[in-house]
């Protein structure tokens, strides 16, 4: 079972010199006879952790108070001696040695602590006494277990007077120092520095006799503290005497950052800075040095942060001690903290390691004095220079116009306001440098196969930064930060990459069957060299879902070069705060006085919930939870649950599901019928995490592509190819297959596959070094990519080669480059082999017949010939589909077809090479086969097609469509199975965002307030996506079956049950009665209005309704079911029987039905041909008005866009939407 989350303390420890030890040297300086004081070593003397207080008779119960986890402990023996002679006294008293406050020899240590190298790290620099007083000292330290899970530390370093009787002279007063060392599982510097100088002052004040005792309460109160949870709300407390804040992360994947990042700023110029990073992304062997302990880990943790979100992998101990110097001859990769006393030693005696001096802003290599490792790419570092010179760093420049603070703690807080705004500047900064060094990364992933592309990867990158890249890409910190990618996690990279200028297009692209290739644009931009630059080269694949690929791209679209790619992003504008102050502190050992300090801190919370406007859900989530947790450790076990439970519906995003999945262990079920939904579903959730244990390595994987050395058989030439980024569609792979294997023995050789992809890469390659004058770039639309250029061949308009786009051929003239326009696609009549006479000879040619044009086109492309006709053809047939059908994916699939087909031709070398490309010449046969004529009024109706399973390796069925005005963008959502939702600009239909809410199938979509969708799931639950924001982060959960419909604000489920629901607090307002085998009209407010009930004969004649349509205005209700092909129309008060049928014609079932203005489209499937059918049907007069085929599977879903279109979606086997204009 799991613990319960750590609070703010995790220890405190104390660490001095052994009594032994300074009595001897007390003598001997009493003596003179000390020259100076020799260093000490350092003991445990003091160990103070949780659980503080308990209740006797409460001590058996699972859960404990004060934060404490019920935790195994051990003992760490510290000798001491009942005869001592002295002891250290905060105020030079003297003491008994009965006096001493701890009787026994075992200090009671937390399992997870280790004390073994802690004095050293307490006292790096050595303990040595001093006889005159000195500041106190602080640093910080960094703690790292074997699972790479870090605790942090916090030390300060007093100075004690040590007096002995009876002689207390001032010439013979000694001051020894110790270290108390508060730990925490959290980076809290700040905070617990200034817990830490709370303490001292009261130390300083108290009797020898309370030393213990004081730092004992201190601990406990620290024990006391909640953490706040992720998001807008801190948590501050009172330590006197002043009051200390403790900030909160900024979501659920972001650091604590609690210190000032400007730091490294003031240490290093930019260029230096910079210097470093790269040597971190690289992993190489990194030592600091500084004269100050602290500067040491500030600076260190503030260029890990800089790095988010990389996660640096390797070994980590920011302070050293003196005795640890040999941990600098490890062999891996590490970074590490040394005394800058120490730089002429570590620089001589180890290899290979990089020095960074933090106190004078150097770095450099133990090798040499310069730095010859590869730097940050050229373009991002310029771009982080520039971004961070405008940075104000001097707090003193900035508050030069205010007055003078008279209060501290208001001193403090100004501070603190313009540390937050100078941090969240500085971690822009550094994420968009993050975003810039590893944009498109995404672009070469294969989600299904967890493969990313390195080599493709390389191609992109500049020449210079080749180093660079090929260095950081065999890192540990890059694997993890593929593994994220590779899981879809949604942190800081993830939604500020699609921020950049030219990510819509890249969206669009990406989501083709085509493979990479320039836009010649862009190649008219390059000039005439052979070199493109990444970002003017298209790193994604052609756009998909355009509305019409005859259509120019928008220009702003397209207008991106390497200075937009590096333009500055906009910053976070800065979230707005809260600020939860807890009630003061209680006498923190007495446990009634604990369990009263819990209620004050529950009854505080109530009250800001109370006056939280409905509105702020969550600021009002981020209550809920701290008084969740509150509840949790005070044993309020059930009000605990019930305040997580409220998480779902105003941010499930904060959900702790390993603690509730505790508390809910801990008690039966049947305690609280409202509570039995959430603990059915967090066991319902633990089933799940053990069925899906097995594929956690899986998950965790993450494998490089490379060439097989085996022969595959079909399913593993499958993955290979979609792994390969080559082509996803298993249509295409299996017709691949076929062609590969012609001839031979069902199975493809490594060697022939090397040589395929080698051919394949190389085409890409030469066309993206194909250079275009601007002559012939303004005769091509911007959005057009040269995908194959012929030989230089004779033609009946010149010589020159022959290029082939998505949209025309062309001829590209030798000499000075000319454009001769040979035929758009759709303009062809006629594509044949021909030949030509050539002296004696007959020469293979390709002749062109094209609409308008008396003369045709005739190339001698010779050996050529054969080739270029089947790719000609290809490309014709794809075009003639595409028009037909309203939908660009044939002509981007006909492309594939066709590059496939020069692919396959080039590696096998043969005289059966021609014949195996033919049978990738998948449009082409069917035009030849079975011509697919689609009829006149489906012709004219059909607007457009999309498909939003192009991301997918196979079609899936359209579940749902939601169509969502908007001010700036209307949206289209299409929900494709498994809680996945594809969201498509409406304007331009071009993929914007995907979402995945729950594991379940969506049964329903609805928009709300013009800024959310609700989605009802199999699941039961209701997901609600902010549209502003595009996150799912609120649930309803009161169904008990899975959610069938939703409408305005109601909602059904599958039981019967039908909810009215308050949206501003989403809380139920009205639950009428079950509506089992009835059909019930209600009110706006939820009364029941009417109820319609189907007597036994009609249930029994009609089967299982999949569709209702009400008209109240003509009292009338539609309904369709699943296997018949009728639609009966219902009298609203008398429901005895239809008193009308329509009868579908060739109709098996119908699936869907809405209303658009006097019309109603049902959606079914054909009962001869087993494809969907849409009929469009009069409402006044109940006669069918159209029929239209634009589907290859049933109809499965409708929605109407405004009343001015209707988008359908389509079962598996076809899986795309069609928009159809509404007459």
């Amino acid at each position: 079972m799991a613990e319960l989350p750590s609070g703010l303390l995790e220890a405190c420890v104390v660490i001095g010199a052994s009594t032994d030890k300074l009595r001897d040297i007390y003598q001997l300086h009493v003596q003179s006879k000390l020259e100076e004081f020799p260093l000490l070593e350092g003991e445990v003397l003091q160990v103070h952790a949780p659980p503080f207080v308990s209740k006797e008779t409460n001590s058996s119960q699972l859960i404990g108070p004060a934060f404490s986890r019920v935790q195994k402990r051990r003992s760490f023996i510290k000798k001491k001696r009942r005869d001592r002679a002295a002891e250290v006294l905060p105020n030079g008293e003297t003491s008994n040695s009965a006096e001493v406050s701890s009787a026994t020899d075992d200090i009671s240590v937390p399992k997870d602590l280790d004390l073994i190298a802690l004095p050293q790290l307490c006292f790096p620099g050595g303990l040595q006494l001093a006889n005159e007083q000195r500041e106190d000292s602080y640093h910080f330290l960094v703690f790292t277990d074997l699972f790479g899970n870090r605790t942090h530390g916090v030390v300060v370093q007093p100075l004690f007077l040590i007096g002995y009787l009876p002689w207390n002279s001032s010439k013979s007063r000694l001051y020894t120092p110790f270290a108390l060392c508060v730990i925490s599982k959290f980076p809290y510097y700040n905070a617990l520095k200034d817990c830490l100088s709370c303490l001292l002052v009261l130390l300083r004040l108290a009797r020898q006799a309370d030393f213990e005792e004081t730092i004992k309460e201190f601990s406990a109160k620290l024990s006391l503290v909640p953490l706040p949870p992720p998001g807008q709300l801190h948590v501050s407390f009172n330590l006197r005497p002043i009051n200390v804040v403790l900030p909160s992360r900024k979501d659920q994947d972001s650091p604590i950052i609690d210190i000032d990042l400007h730091l490294p700023f003031l240490c290093f110029t930019h260029t230096t800075l910079l210097q470093v990073l790269s040597c971190l992304l690289q992993e190489q062997r990194l030592v600091f040095f500084s004269s100050d302990w602290a500067r040491l880990t500030l600076v260190a943790e503030s260029l890990l942060l800089f790095l988010q979100p990389l996660s640096w992998q390797q070994p980590y101990v920011p302070v050293l001690a003196r005795g640890m110097l040999d941990f600098l001859m490890a062999p891996t990769a590490f970074l590490m903290g040394c005394h800058i006393s120490n730089f002429e030693e570590v620089a001589a005696e180890t290899e290979e390691l990089i020095l960074v001096n933090v106190d004078d802003g150097i770095i450099q290599s133990s090798w040499s004095e310069g730095f010859d490792l590869p730097s940050i790419p050229l373009a991002a570092a310029e771009c982080f220079i520039s971004r961070a010179e405008c940075l104000r760093l001097h707090y003193d420049l900035e508050q030069c116009h205010l007055g003078a603070a008279t209060d501290a703690n208001a001193l403090r807080a100004q501070r603190r306001d313009w540390q937050t705004r100078l941090n969240t500047q500085i971690q822009n900064i550094s994420l968009e440098l993050v975003v810039n060094v590893f944009r498109g990364v995404q672009d070469f992933l294969n989600h299904e196969h967890r493969v990313f592309n390195s080599e493709e990867f390389l191609r992109t990158r500049e020449p210079s930064d080749q180093l660079f890249y090929k260095t950081v890409l065999d890192t540990h910190i890059f694997h993890s930060f593929l593994r994220d990618r590779l899981n879809r996690k949604q942190d800081a990279f993830s939604r500020m990459d699609p921020l950049k200028p030219s990510a819509s297009l890249c969206r669009n692209r990406a989501m083709t069957e085509s493979p990479r290739r320039p836009l010649l644009s862009d190649l008219s931009r390059s000039g005439y060299t052979s070199y493109t630059s990444p970002s003017d080269r298209l790193s994604r694949r052609l756009g998909a879902s355009l509305p019409n690929l005859d259509q120019p791209d928008s220009p702003a679209a397209l207008s991106s070069n390497r200075q937009a790619s590096y333009r500055k992003m906009t910053p976070d504008a800065g979230r707005s705060v809260k600020v939860f102050r807890l009630p003061e502190f209680p006498p923190p050992l007495a446990y009634h006085y604990v369990q009263n300090y819990y209620s004050d801190m529950v009854s505080s919370l109530g009250k800001a919930i109370s006056a939280t406007p409905a509105g702020e859900s969550a600021l009002m989530a981020r209550y809920h939870y701290l008084r969740g947790l509150v509840n949790t450790v005070s044993n309020r076990r059930l009000d605990a649950l019930e305040d997580f439970q409220s998480l779902y519906k105003t941010d499930s995003d904060i959900f702790p599901s390993q603690m509730v999945k505790t508390l809910v262990d801990s008690l039966p079920a049947d305690k609280r019928p409202e509570l039995r939904r959430l603990i059915c579903r967090v066991k319902r959730d633990q089933e799940r995490e053990l069925a899906l244990d097995g594929n956690g390595r899986e998950e965790a994987a993450v494998k490089r592509f490379k060439l097989p050395k085996t022969y595959m058989q079909l399913e593993e030439f499958v993955k290979c190819i979609q792994e390969s980024g080559i082509v996803k569609d298993h249509g295409t792979i299996h017709r691949l297959f076929e062609a590969l294997t012609v001839g031979h023995q069902k199975q493809v050789g490594p060697e022939l596959f090397r040589v395929f992809y080698t051919i394949w890469k190389e085409t890409e390659v030469e066309a993206q070094e194909v250079c275009l004058p601007a002559s012939v770039s303004e005769h091509i639309e911007s959005g057009e990519c040269i995908f194959k250029l012929s030989s230089s061949v004779k033609t009946s308009r010149g010589v020159g080669k022959i290029a082939m786009t998505q949209r025309r051929l062309f001829l590209l003239t030798d000499g000075r480059p000319g454009y001769v326009e040979v035929a758009q696609y759709r303009d062809l009549e006629e594509v044949k082999v021909s030949s030509a006479p050539f002296l004696l000879l007959r020469i293979p040619s390709l002749k062109l017949r094209v609409q308008g044009k008396k003369e045709a086109f005739e190339a001698n492309l010779k050996s050529e010939t054969e080739l270029w006709n089947l790719m000609v053809n290809e490309m014709w047939a794809g075009r003639n589909m595409a028009d037909q059908h309203k939908d660009p994916q044939y002509m981007q699939q006909a492309l594939t077809n066709a590059l496939l087909m020069d692919a396959v031709v080039g590696s096998l070398q043969s005289s059966k090479a021609i014949y195996a490309a033919s049978k990738l010449a998948h449009f082409d046969r069917i035009k030849m086969e079975v011509p697919m004529m689609v009829p006149r009024t489906t012709a004219e109706t059909l607007k457009h097609k999309i498909n939003p399973s192009l991301e997918l390796a196979e079609p899936h069925a359209v579940d749902v469509l939601l169509y969502t005005p908007g001010k700036t963008c209307d949206r289209l959502w299409v929900s494709v199975g498994m809680g996945k939702v594809m969201v498509f600009d409406a304007s331009s239909w071009s993929l914007t965002h995907t979402c995945h809410v729950g594991n379940a199938r969506l049964n329903c979509m609805l928009g709300v307030d013009k800024d959310q969708v609700w989605m009802g799931s199999e699941d039961s639950v209701i997901y609600i996506i902010s549209m502003l924001a595009m996150v799912c982060n609120r649930q309803l959960t009161e169904h008990r079956a899975e959610v069938t419909g939703l409408k305005v604000a109601y909602s059904c489920s599958a039981e019967g049950s039908v909810m009215v629901w308050d949206v501003p607090t989403l809380q139920v307002s009205f639950k009428p009665t079950r509506a089992l085998e009835n059909i019930m009209e209600v009110w706006r407010n939820g009364s029941l209005k009417h109820r319609l009930t189907l007597t036994e004969q009609q249930k029994g004649c009609t089967a299982t309704f999949s569709a209702l349509l009400l008209l109240p205005e003509k009292e009338e209700l539609w309904s369709v079911c699943v296997d018949t092909g009728e639609v009966c129309v219902w009298r609203t008060n008398d429901t005895t029987k239809p008193y009308d049928r329509v009868v579908l014609q060739d109709c098996a079932g119908c699936h869907c039905m809405i209303k658009v203005k006097n019309q109603v489209w049902v959606g079914g499937v054909s009962r001869t041909a087993a494809k969907g059918k849409i009929y469009i049907l009069d409402a006044e007069r109940h006669q069918i008005l159209k029929e239209l085929h634009g589907h290859s599977d049933q109809v499965t879903a409708l929605c109407s866009a405004e009343d001015r279109y209707v988008l359908s979606g389509a079962g598996q086997h076809d899986g795309k939407v069609a928009i159809w204009k509404v007459e």
